[in-house]
């Protein structure tokens, strides 16, 4: 569901497009498949997605803001089936978008697919952190650490908590079957950040733009396991 309802919102994703409705698109599409938007009212959020543009990093909240060429727009998105929750994020570029940006984008999925090859059985949390690190200063691009990744479950924020930087051999062992969402943050300035008056909205102070890409995944022994797919067709 979760991944339906991002690759429907990537490809409606385009100039003149607003945020709110990206959002009421992912909410058709989740309850279309039987799944309740889990964002909404979680903590008093108001909306399905989250929609952060440019320089705002997450938790931006949907709104009649009308999407322009150049733009990148991060959408991430939560759905509850059965009692048990998924929760993804992907960014997508609007019109054209420079080099710099495009680049920006593919360490941030680089960065993802680096901590979810690491998120094997008997690795230990630091090595995802590390990995997703190690990917984010080999890109060159800096790396928002107030914020990362979580375990999730029956509930979407379950511990431990999944920093995308880290020192590896340190931290919990992954066993078999546990279940993580894993979400880099890079940005192209510096990495400090600070919430609007909304009380939601993160943007970096530089107003540098960032990118943000997420999956849950299964901890297996090859690896992670993807649970929440999109079609990969490349960016901008």
């Amino acid at each position: 569901m979760v991944g339906a309802a991002l690759q429907a919102m990537r490809d409606m994703a385009a100039p003149g497009v607003t945020t709110a409705q990206l959002d009421e698109l992912a909410e058709t599409v989740i309850v279309g498949m039987g799944g309740i938007p889990s964002f909404k009212g979680y903590m008093g959020y108001p909306a399905t997605i989250c929609a952060s543009v440019n320089e705002e990093i997450v938790h931006g909240i949907p709104s009649e803001r009308v999407l322009e060429s150049g733009d990148i727009v991060s959408v991430d998105v939560g759905a509850i089936y059965d009692g048990y929750q998924g929760d993804a994020a992907l960014t997508a570029a609007i019109g054209k978008v420079d080099a710099r940006v495009k680049a920006l984008m593919g360490a941030t999925q680089e960065a993802l697919a680096a901590g979810i090859a690491a998120a094997r059985t008997g690795a230990r949390i630091g090595d995802v952190s590390h990995a997703i690190e190690a990917a984010a200063d080999a890109a060159g691009f800096g790396i928002i650490r107030e914020y990362g990744g979580h375990a999730i479950g029956r509930q979407m924020h379950e511990p431990p908590n999944i920093p995308n930087w880290g020192d590896a051999g340190k931290g919990i062992l992954l066993k078999e079957g546990m279940t993580l969402c894993l979400e880099p943050m890079l940005t192209m300035g510096g990495e400090a950040t600070e919430v609007l008056d909304d009380d939601w909205t993160v943007i970096t102070q530089d107003h540098a733009k960032t990118a943000h890409f997420e999956h849950t995944i299964i901890v297996r022994a090859h690896g992670g396991e993807i649970l929440t797919h999109w079609q990969d067709v490349g960016q901008g």
